[in-house]
């Protein structure tokens, strides 16, 4: 096993991995930022350096401070978590090339499939569906003959991007150019990767992904699917289950099947998820996130593997310890994501010192979080502050829980999400279940989640 992993990210992914070296016999090195300084990932690590000022590109995403980091602790392994650099195949690459074991798949699988426009023609050639749309476009003019050919309404999205950022949709041709400048320039921001392609609008559909698993022998393996369509206005997750509800056995089947081929189909090796759009029965690829996700936790709960041990094992050669018919769910898990944000103001970022933090317990129930009283939440970086997490033997009994748990909550000094969180649990058509994408939108629209509990 690993001597020492460096965590090259902050927050409560950070604290996630190194619990689970921990637990591992493995020693963790910590990065921050001058904001981070009192970080709780900087007090739980064995080390811990400071590699840059508070804005990202000067420290998390700063290159050769992360990797003279790794070199000068001695670190023969690098997890990146997600977000940050964790789908950059330059920076797996460096690390190989000093000799530092990337916690994740190779650099070409990076390229390959981190990349959605080349994900995507991977993807055609294993015979895996997908959303009709556009190579890169590398002007305007280009995206407009795109949009006549796919026909509106059209999305414009980062080649690079993730957690909605650097996508728009575009709904005729006189919003397309200030669309695909401000997707460009929200991309070029957020992943220092301007390029953007274009995809057909699929209208009123589920967001459903696959997480899988993958050896160094070939042995892929799926745990389920995770239903992740209750989205805000900027198409970031804020709600996310597993098993989907009210999704027909056979169109399970068939997203578990493909994301199985479709890791084979690309020699894929560690955690991986494949998302998909699903609609009228059918299927369509949208992207492969080349890393852990945020929403990991629902997975592990009813399935009972820990992803992050299991990407460290693989990272380091060992197989799967596991097959396919070893795996089956057990339940129902959601999670909450509470961000430090302001839902009355299209859920701006709220920075701030966090003053008071009460967090729910009891059976059923995790959280992940980095959350503790006198936090100063900078302003430069992703605004997750916590996860709620809970599990039960049905969805009623999982929703329940997090009812209870959300009540449970108490964080003062910023706004949250928590209140937010709660009016959905409890509209009727959430918890009928299955539905749509844009269910938070219509429910913003006509002011129903609006206020405060």
């Amino acid at each position: 096993m690993f001597r020492k992993v460096l965590v090259a990210n902050r927050g409560e992914i950070a604290l996630r991995i190194i619990r689970a070296c921990r637990e591992l016999g493995v020693a963790t090195v910590a990065i921050f930022s001058e904001a981070d300084r009192a970080a709780l990932h900087v007090r739980l690590a064995d080390e811990a350096f400071c590699v840059g000022p508070g804005p990202a590109a000067r420290s998390y995403l700063n290159i050769p401070n992360i990797i003279s980091t790794a070199l000068i602790t001695g670190a023969d392994a690098l997890h990146p978590g997600y977000g940050f650099l964790a789908e950059n195949a330059r920076f797996a690459q460096i690390c190989a090339d000093h000799g530092i074991t990337f916690i994740g798949p190779s650099p070409r699988v990076i390229d390959q499939m981190g990349d959605k426009a080349n994900a995507k023609q991977v993807m055609q050639s294993a015979g895996v569906p997908t959303i009709p749309g556009s190579g890169i476009l590398a002007t305007l003019e280009e995206a407009k003959a795109s949009a006549k050919s796919i026909g509106y309404p059209v999305l414009l999205k980062a080649t690079a991007g993730g957690g909605g950022r650097g996508m728009r949709a575009v709904e005729s041709e006189r919003d397309l150019g200030s669309a695909f400048a401000s997707a460009q320039s929200e991309a070029e921001a957020n992943f220092q990767d301007g390029r953007l392609y274009m995809e057909k609008l699929i209208v009123r559909p589920r967001h459903i992904e696959v997480q899988i698993l993958a050896d160094t022998r070939g042995e892929v393996v799926h745990l389920g699917e995770r239903d992740c369509s209750i989205q805000k206005p900027s198409h970031q997750k804020l709600i996310e289950e597993t098993p989907a509800p009210n999704l027909p056995a056979d169109v399970r089947e068939e997203l578990c099947s493909v994301a199985v081929r479709a890791g084979q189909a690309c020699g894929y090796t560690n955690a991986g998820t494949l998302e998909f759009l699903v609609a009228a029965g059918e299927i369509y690829f949208m992207e492969m996130n080349t890393r852990i996700q945020v929403e990991h936790p629902v997975t592990e709960l009813i399935y009972g593997v820990d992803l992050v041990k299991e990407q460290i094992r693989i990272a380091f050669g060992e197989p799967l310890g596991f097959g396919q018919a070893d795996l089956s769910p057990h339940g129902h898990a959601i999670e909450c994501r509470i961000n430090a944000e302001d839902p009355e103001r299209d859920f701006a970022p709220d920075a701030g010192r966090v003053t008071a933090v009460e967090l729910p317990g009891g059976p059923g129930i995790r959280v992940d979080t980095h959350l503790f009283a006198g936090l100063s939440i900078p302003p430069y970086y992703d605004s997750l502050l916590a996860k709620i997490v809970a599990v039960g033997r049905t969805r009623a009994s999982a929703l329940s829980r997090m009812e209870r748990a959300l009540a449970e909550t108490r964080i003062e000094g910023v706004k949250t999400t928590a209140a937010i969180c709660r009016r959905i649990l409890e509209d009727a058509r959430f918890q009928e279940g299955g539905v749509p994408i844009d269910f938070l939108d219509e429910a913003f629209l006509r002011g129903h989640v609006l206020t405060e509990a």
